[in-house]
C-alpha cells in the first residue's frame, strides 16, 4: 500500500480537481492511502463527499486564492502574516488586477498572470506544500496544475505523476494555436528559477516544464487534444467526478420528456468578488437567462456550489437554479448543454453524448470549444471584450439561434454520441490508477517491494 498526495491549482473551480478525484478513488479501492491539499470551498466539498482528508497547511498566504478579498485580507492581518507574506498577497492582488485581457496565450503567461513571477509568492507556496509533504510522507505526489506542488515533490525527490491538459505541454502551441503568440508576453521564469536554485533544483525554459512529470498524463483523446510522438505523454480519457454513492435527486427524474431540457453551466460567475476579471463567467449566466426566457424549453442553472450574483436572482418562470447537479447524471438527460468551455464541462457534454453551445470566457475554454466545434458536436459563441477585457459581452439573438439550431439539427449529437464512444474507448480512472500504481511500485525502494 502507498500513500499518494494529490494537489492541484488552488482556485475555487471544480473542473481541475474533478479530473484527479476519479482517479484518487480508484486507487483507494486498491488500497492505497489518499490525501489532498486544497485550500478553497468548493473543491473541499467535492474533496469531503468522495471520502478524502484534505490536510491544509499553516502559511496563509497558501489560501490565497480561496479568499480573494479585502475581508480575506483583513482577517490575514489578523492572524499575524509576517509583512513578507502580506507583501506578496498584494503584489498578487493588485497583479491580478492588471489581468486585463482574455487572451491567455499558453501556461507560461497564465502562471506568470497567476503570481509565479513573484518570488515572495513562489517562496511561500512551495515551502507550504514542502511543509505538507513533510507530514503526510506521500510516496509519491498526483498534480494538476499546481507549479508550487511540483516544486515541492522535486526538491523532496518524491516521485511525481502529473494530470495536465495538452494545452499546457511545452510541446503544445498553448492556448491560442491558432494565432502567433506576441513578442513581449509576461514570464515567470526568472522568479521560477531564482526559487529552483534556492531549492538545488534545474532552471526550466516555460513553466510548462514544471507539469511534466515522472509520468505525464494527459486527459482527453488525441481528436480533441493533439500532441506530437516525441512529447512522450500518455492519454488517459475522460476523467469526470460525479460521487457513485450520491444520490441523484428526484426532481430529475421528473423534468418532463415533452420539451428539451437544457443545462445551463457557467461555472463560477465571479473569480475576484465585486472586481471584474477575465475568467469570470456571469456573463454566461446572463446571456442564457435572456436567450431562453422565451423559448419552449426547460432550463436547469447550476454554478458548481457557487451563488447566484445578486443580478441574476430573478429567474424566468422555465427557469430552475440549482447550485450543484451531479454532472454526468444531468448531462445525460439534457438534450443540450450551454457551459463555459471549461475543460471539465466539454469532456461531461462529451462523455454523455449531449451536444453544445459553448460561450468561452477567455482563451484555454477558447481552446477547447473550437476542438470541440471542429469535431461537429458543438457550436460557440464567442463573447466580445472592451479594452480592459474585463467587460464582455454575448450576442443573446445568436445564443438563441445556435441553442435551437444544435436542438432541432440530429447530427450534433451524432457527433457527440461519436466521441463518447471514443471516449469510452480510453482508459478514464482505472487505466490512469493502474499506471500510477506502475510507476510507484518501480520507484519503491526493493525493501518495500
Amino acid at each position: 500500500m502507498s500513500r499518494l498526495l494529490f494537489t492541484c491549482f488552488p482556485s475555487n473551480d471544480l473542473g481541475v480537481i474533478a479530473r484527479l478525484v476519479p482517479i484518487a478513488r480508484e486507487l483507494r479501492l486498491k488500497s492505497h492511502q489518499i490525501s489532498f491539499s486544497h485550500p478553497s470551498p468548493a473543491p473541499q466539498k467535492i474533496i469531503a463527499e468522495a471520502g478524502f482528508e484534505n490536510p491544509l497547511p499553516d502559511e496563509p498566504l497558501y489560501h490565497v486564492f480561496a479568499d480573494f478579498s479585502g475581508s480575506g485580507m483583513l482577517r490575514l492581518l489578523r492572524r499575524g502574516s509576517p509583512l513578507r507574506t502580506l507583501k506578496s498577497l498584494v503584489f498578487q492582488m493588485k497583479y491580478s488586477s492588471r489581468f486585463g485581457t482574455a487572451d491567455v496565450w499558453n501556461m507560461d503567461h497564465f502562471m506568470a498572470l497567476s503570481g509565479l513571477a513573484d518570488r515572495n509568492f513562489d517562496r511561500a507556496l512551495v515551502a507550504a506544500l514542502v511543509g505538507i509533504m513533510n507530514t503526510f510522507k506521500p510516496d509519491a505526489v498526483v498534480d494538476s496544475w499546481n507549479p508550487w506542488a511540483c516544486i515541492a515533490a522535486r526538491y523532496l525527490r518524491k516521485p511525481l505523476i502529473t494530470v495536465i491538459q495538452a494545452d499546457s505541454h511545452p510541446q503544445s502551441r498553448g492556448f491560442i494555436w491558432w494565432k502567433d503568440p506576441p513578442s513581449d508576453l509576461p514570464t515567470p521564469v526568472p522568479a521560477v528559477n531564482d526559487v529552483l536554485s534556492e531549492y538545488g533544483l534545474p532552471a526550466i525554459k516555460g513553466s510548462g516544464d514544471l507539469f511534466v512529470g515522472d509520468l505525464t498524463l494527459v486527459v482527453g483523446i488525441p481528436e480533441l487534444a493533439p500532441l506530437p510522438d516525441t512529447a512522450g505523454v500518455t492519454y488517459v480519457g475522460p476523467l469526470i467526478w460525479q460521487n457513485p454513492d450520491a444520490r441523484v435527486p428526484e426532481w430529475i427524474a421528473t423534468l418532463g420528456t415533452d420539451r428539451p431540457v437544457v443545462w445551463v453551466y457557467p461555472g463560477r460567475p465571479r473569480y475576484a468578488g465585486s472586481a471584474r476579471t477575465p475568467f469570470d463567467s456571469e456573463v454566461v449566466l446572463q446571456a442564457s437567462v435572456e436567450a431562453l426566457a422565451g423559448e419552449d424549453v426547460q432550463v436547469v442553472l447550476s454554478t458548481g456550489h457557487h451563488e447566484l450574483p445578486r443580478s441574476s436572482r430573478r429567474l424566468p418562470p422555465n427557469f430552475r437554479f440549482e447550485p450543484f447537479v451531479p454532472g454526468l447524471t444531468m448531462a445525460r438527460r439534457s438534450n443540450l448543454m450551454i457551459h463555459h468551455g471549461g475543460y471539465g464541462s466539454c469532456q461531461t457534454a462529451l462523455q454523455a453524448g449531449t451536444p453544445a453551445v459553448i460561450v468561452p470566457t477567455y482563451s484555454e475554454r477558447e481552446s477547447n470549444a473550437r476542438r470541440v466545434v471542429a469535431q461537429g458536436a458543438a457550436e460557440m459563441v464567442l463573447p466580445t471584450s472592451d479594452a480592459s477585457g474585463k467587460k464582455k459581452k454575448v450576442q443573446v439573438a445568436e445564443l438563441a439561434e445556435k441553442a435551437r439550431k444544435v436542438l432541432s439539427t440530429p447530427s450534433y449529437r451524432e457527433s457527440a454520441e461519436r466521441l463518447r464512444a471514443a471516449l469510452q474507448k480510453s482508459g478514464g480512472a482505472p487505466e490512469a490508477a493502474r499506471l500510477i500504481e506502475e510507476l510507484v511500485r518501480s520507484r519503491a525502494p526493493a525493501e518495500s517491494q
